[in-house]
Parts: C-alpha cells; structure tokens; sequence
C-alpha cells in the first residue's frame, strides 16, 4: 500500500513538473508586452507590427494616449514595456528633466519636416529680403532653421545645437526675414509668407501632400526620426530583439509605404 501511495506521488510529481515546464515553455514563446503609442499614425503601425511580433511569438498590447507626457511617465512606472511616439531629442529633454532611465532601442518612422510655398517653386526662387515662416517654440523652430540651413539659405552659429533660434543666424546671404509663427498656425499663413516650414501633421491636415507640394524636405534618417524607447534595465530581455525585428519587418515597411505615401516614412 505504501509503495502504491510513492508510485501515486511520484507520477503527480511528474505530471506536475511537466505542466509546469510546458507553461513556461509557452509562456516564454508566447511573451506579452504593453507598448504605448499616440494616436493616429504610431497607433496605426503599431498594429501591423502587432501582427509581425506574433509570428516570432511576441504578443502586443497597444496602449494609446492622448499626450506626449503620459507615455515616457507610464514607461518609467513599469506601467508599459515599450513606447513608440517621440523623437530622441525630446526623449533626451525628458530624460534630462525628469531623470527617467529610459533608452532608444532603434528608428522606426520619421514625420518629414518640409518647406512649402504657393509663391515660388524652388529654393532658388527666393528673393532678397523673402519672408519665411518658422514655429515660434523651441524644437520646432530649431529644426526649421537646421532645415534651412542644410538647404543653404543660412547659416547658424557653431554652438546653436537642435534648439537654435533667429538669434544664432551667422550668415543669411538673402537677408532672409525670419517670421516666427505658432506651429498650427502656419499652414493658414503659407499666402502671407514667401516660404514656411510646416511640420508634417499639421501640413496634412491642411491638404498638402509631402511628397509632392514641399520644395525641400527634412532627411528622413535625421536626429529627429522616431524612436522605440525602453527602460534601460530592460536592453538585454528577448522580447526587445523580437520587437525591433517586428517593427522593421518587410510588411511594416510596405504599410507605411502604401498608406502614408511618403508624408511618414521609414526611417531604417
């Protein structure tokens, strides 16, 4: 009887240790994470990478927020796994402000700042003295001048960095007139100016199309192409490399291709 009871045990034992070695089996294969986004584009994305991660067995939750404050905050909380929705400068003035210990893992799309004018049809076109149209806040309105300047219409001042201002303008040949506008505002004021630098999102929501209305447009793999941010304790779990292979698979790149033609662009 007792050695009925041991063999009973054992083989509970057993079964036991089996089920508990396939449910991690499976648990690892078929790992979840939470990755925030901002609606619109990133949310949208993100859902076809969704679809790529489960094939490698990588499951995606898709959180979307309404801000861009929230998902660094809930990232940094252990609330998500991941993020997808800023560029590295402002991932950089965030982990400088707020002290979160989060990090860029890759590139995912860049939102091509572009120049666009109903006056001239080239650069070239600009007269002495054009005015050109700029957002009047700090990170958008340095990237316009940088724009500018990669475009050579000025020059900036050595030390002006991602934040540069009509002040740091060294050299301007046209004597450009700089105007600063709020970001949102341009597009109803491009009749007023000779040229602006419209961000993307607010010159779709005007009409224009990137691709084919801006004279000059940004270099999509720039300091400000977006970014798949992490927790800096998380860079060597698995699940980071399957995500990065999912987000830069074929048939995400071909999404974005296909639906955004070339107002969002891949940026790997």
């Amino acid at each position: 009887m007792q050695q009925l009871m041991q063999r009973r045990f054992i083989l509970k034992f057993a079964a036991a240790l089996f089920s508990a070695t396939l449910f991690a089996g499976t648990a690892h294969a078929d790992e979840t994470i939470k990755v925030g986004v901002t609606g619109g584009p990133h949310a949208q994305i993100m859902e076809v990478v969704k679809q790529a991660a489960a094939k490698n067995g990588l499951k995606i939750t898709v959180i979307e927020f309404s801000d861009y404050v929230q998902p660094n905050a809930a990232l940094a909380a252990g609330d998500l796994d991941a993020n997808s929705y800023q560029h590295a400068p402002y991932l950089d003035a965030q982990v400088k402000d707020r002290g979160y210990k989060l990090i860029k893992i890759t590139d995912t799309v860049t939102f091509p700042m572009g120049i666009y004018s109903k006056k001239v049809k080239s650069l070239a076109e600009l007269k002495p003295g054009a005015r050109i149209a700029v957002p009047n806040d700090p990170t958008n309105g340095g990237r316009a001048l940088l724009l500018l300047q990669k475009q050579g219409l000025i020059k900036l001042r050595p030390d002006a960095g991602l934040k540069a201002t009509p002040l740091d303008i060294a050299e301007n040949p046209k004597k450009l007139k700089i105007v600063e506008l709020d970001a949102a505002q341009i597009p109803r004021s491009l009749s007023d100016v000779d040229a602006a630098a419209i961000n993307t999102n607010f010159a779709m929501e005007a009409g224009l199309k990137p691709k084919t209305d801006a004279i000059a447009i940004e270099d999509p793999k720039g300091p400000y192409a977006n970014i798949i941010a992490i927790r800096a304790a998380d860079k060597d779990k698995p699940w980071v490399a399957k995500l990065v292979a999912a987000y830069h698979s074929p048939e995400v790149k071909q999404y974005i291709e296909g639906k955004y033609t070339g107002a969002v662009i891949a940026a790997w």
